[in-house]
């Protein structure tokens, strides 16, 4: 997968240093990852699922570190691309703002 803004990843683990190695692993996965469906998803991150955005985006969501974080993108299977979209803790998440978002 072709990853849009991976630095934006890098200014999520400087900011939440406890994620930083669970981030860096997403993006050797992603990188090398050859996805077509949420079902090849699961088979490198079981707990992968899907939402959809007030803009009627469908997002993917990953469980970080034990539910402790979220990091939410936006798959183009078609294309190969990967759009880095939100990381937030588990209380910013629960609050569905994120879901307002474009």
């Amino acid at each position: 997968m072709r990853i849009i803004k991976p630095l934006t990843v890098k200014r999520y683990y400087e900011k939440h240093r406890d994620a930083e190695p669970w981030l860096k692993a997403w993006l050797v996965v992603a990188k090398a990852a050859k996805w077509q469906s949420l079902d090849d998803v699961r088979k490198s991150y079981k707990k992968a699922d899907v939402a959809k955005a007030q803009s009627g985006c469908t997002v993917t969501i990953f469980d970080v570190k034990g539910n402790k974080y979220r990091l939410i993108v936006s798959i183009h299977y078609n294309t190969e691309r990967l759009y880095v979209r939100d990381f937030m803790t588990h209380a910013e998440y629960n609050n569905d703002l994120w879901k307002k978002r474009h």
